[in-house]
C-alpha cells in the first residue's frame, strides 16, 4: 500500500466517513425526513466502511483475527441496536407528550444548537455512569462483558450487556424527556454516535492529532481496555473527553499504542453471548 493512501486513511477516514455521516443525519433532520429507516441506513454504511478500512490498514494485525468472539459480538450488536431503536422510536417520543406550556426545552434555537444540547446532556450521563461503572460492583458486573474483549475492533462499541446500556442511558433521557426534548434530536444523536463508537472501538489506525484531547477516538480510548484495572480508569467519555479533562480523569496513550493489551484480568469470563448475560447475576 502506497504512503499517501496510508496517509489519506490515517488522517482523512475519521473527518470524512464520521463527518460525512453526521451531515447527512442532520440534513435529515431539517428537511423533516422520518428518521426510521433513512439515519439507521446511514449509521450503517458509515460502520461499514469502518470494518473495511480496518482490513486495509489495522492497528494491531493480530486483532483482526477471530478470538472465539465473533459470533458473540454480532449477537450484541444486532441486540443492543434494536434497543437503540425502541428508544429513539418509542421512548424517546415521550418528549414529545409533553404539553407545549410546560416545555422547558430551547426549541426556539436552530436544530444544530438544540442537538448539541441534546449531544452535550446525554454525553455528560454517559461519562457520569460510565465512571461510576467502574466503582460501584454490582454495576461493574454489568459492564465486565464491554471489557472482556480480548481484542478492539469495530463491532466492540456494541458489546454491552443490555441493562448496562439502559442504566446508562437512562439519567440523560430522563432529563431530556422531562424538558420535552423532540423525540428527532435524541433519535439523531444517538445515530452520530452509534458510528463514532464504531470508529471509538475500532482496529484502525487512524489519527486526529490534538483532538485525541477533545473527541474520545480509538487514541485515547483503548487506554481505557487495559488489562490492568488500574490503568483503566481513565477516559471515560462516549463521544467528548472535555468531561475527564474538567474531572480528572483523562489520559493520552497516544504515545504508547504497543502497550494495548486488553481485556480483563479473568482471562475464563465467558465468551459466549448467553454466558456473558448472566455471568453478572452469578456470586462473586
Amino acid at each position: 500500500m502506497g504512503n499517501s493512501l496510508r496517509f489519506m486513511i490515517r488522517w482523512l477516514s475519521y473527518p470524512a466517513i464520521f463527518g460525512g455521516t453526521v451531515a447527512w443525519m442532520i440534513w435529515l433532520l431539517y428537511t423533516g425526513i422520518p428518521y426510521w429507516p433513512s439515519t439507521p441506513i446511514i449509521a450503517a454504511l458509515g460502520i461499514l466502511l469502518v470494518a473495511l478500512l480496518e482490513r486495509v490498514q489495522p492497528f494491531r494485525g493480530d486483532w483482526l483475527e477471530d478470538h472465539h468472539d465473533s459470533l458473540t459480538d454480532i449477537i450484541h450488536m444486532v441486540v443492543n441496536l434494536s434497543v437503540i431503536q425502541f428508544t429513539a422510536t418509542v421512548l424517546a417520543r415521550l418528549g414529545d407528550w409533553v404539553p407545549a406550556e410546560i416545555r422547558v426545552f430551547p426549541t426556539e434555537l436552530p436544530l444544530w444548537a438544540q442537538l448539541v444540547i441534546v449531544a452535550a446532556v446525554l454525553d455528560l450521563s454517559l461519562y457520569a455512569m460510565h465512571r461510576i461503572s467502574h466503582h460501584v460492583p454490582w454495576l461493574w458486573r454489568l459492564h465486565e462483558p464491554h471489557h472482556s474483549a480480548e481484542r478492539l475492533y469495530w463491532m466492540n462499541g456494541e458489546r454491552r450487556h443490555p441493562l448496562h446500556a439502559a442504566i446508562m442511558a437512562g439519567p440523560g433521557l430522563l432529563v431530556l424527556f422531562a424538558l420535552g426534548t423532540p423525540s428527532a434530536l435524541v433519535a439523531t444523536w444517538f445515530g452520530i454516535l452509534t458510528v463514532h463508537l464504531a470508529f471509538q472501538h475500532s482496529n484502525l489506525d487512524y489519527s486526529l492529532g490534538w483532538l485525541r484531547r477533545i473527541i474520545g477516538v480509538a487514541e485515547t480510548h483503548r487506554w481505557h481496555h487495559k488489562r490492568d484495572f488500574e490503568d483503566a480508569q481513565v477516559n471515560f467519555g462516549k463521544f467528548l473527553l472535555v468531561w475527564d479533562l474538567l474531572l480528572g480523569t483523562f489520559n493520552d496513550s497516544a504515545s504508547k499504542p504497543g502497550s494495548a493489551e486488553v481485556g480483563l484480568r479473568d482471562r475464563d469470563y465467558p465468551t459466549g453471548y448467553v454466558g456473558q448475560l448472566v455471568e453478572p447475576f452469578r456470586s462473586p
